[in-house]
């Protein structure tokens, strides 16, 4: 399948805003777009924002934004406490966090959570990103998880097999307290990656996949 490429003008700074409701929301739906943008593109400055993670989870984010970020020009790394699972009864306080986002991130490219995911903390973080940031290219991610709630993506990013390869060990290496879950494993991780690479005929058989709800082609000069 032939595709656009999204890196365009290495002279250009590309800026990307990653939004997750938890620890290892935005490693496992977009690591690897971001593990293979960072790799191809030499000035790649990633906003990383992470809404639920304190204690034990906050130190895991923070390692795994270390790992997955190590090869972004500039990164800004966010980390907020609000209680897991509770999103719905927070949303007041959530909207604030987004609105002094968009006041200090004009990203080239958002990702966000899949709208019709069935946990309630990522369709809130998922529907707040489209209300606030509604100039821009939003991609939502997909997360397998146990309400098997995956849907029909319609944006695939082939990826290089060693880069799947680095997602899943990276995964492993800074989620410690997850990998007690029947689901967090790197069978999971590779089953879905190699279903999309098969949607898409990706070259080495492996990709991510998104929803673009809204895009825009710039066919003009201008």
């Amino acid at each position: 399948m032939n595709g656009l490429n999204l890196l365009g003008s290495k002279n250009r700074r590309l800026r990307v805003l990653g939004l997750g409701a938890h620890s290892d929301d935005l490693e496992i739906g977009c690591g690897g777009l971001i593990l293979q943008l960072t790799r191809h593109h030499p000035a790649v400055d990633v906003t990383w924002v992470v809404f639920s993670a304190s204690g034990q989870r906050e130190r895991e984010a923070r390692r795994g934004a270390t790992l997955f970020l190590h090869r972004a020009a500039r990164k800004r790394i966010v980390m907020k406490q609000f209680p897991d699972g509770f999103f719905p009864y927070e949303g007041a306080r959530i909207k604030r966090e987004f609105e002094a986002l968009k006041a200090t991130a004009n990203p080239d490219l958002v990702l966000t959570h899949y709208r019709e995911d069935r946990h309630q903390d990522h369709r809130v973080v998922s529907d707040l990103t489209w209300n606030t940031f509604r100039d821009h290219l939003i991609f939502e991610y997909e997360i397998p998880k146990f309400d098997g709630d995956l849907g029909i993506p319609n944006c695939f990013v082939p990826l290089e097999r060693d880069v799947c390869r680095r997602k899943a060990k990276f995964l492993n290496a800074a989620f410690g307290s997850q990998r007690n879950k029947h689901w967090f494993s790197s069978e999971t991780f590779y089953g879905l990656m190699r279903l999309r690479g098969m949607e898409c005929r990706a070259r080495d058989g492996f990709a991510e996949a998104f929803y673009a709800r809204k895009v825009a082609l710039t066919v003009s000069g201008r």
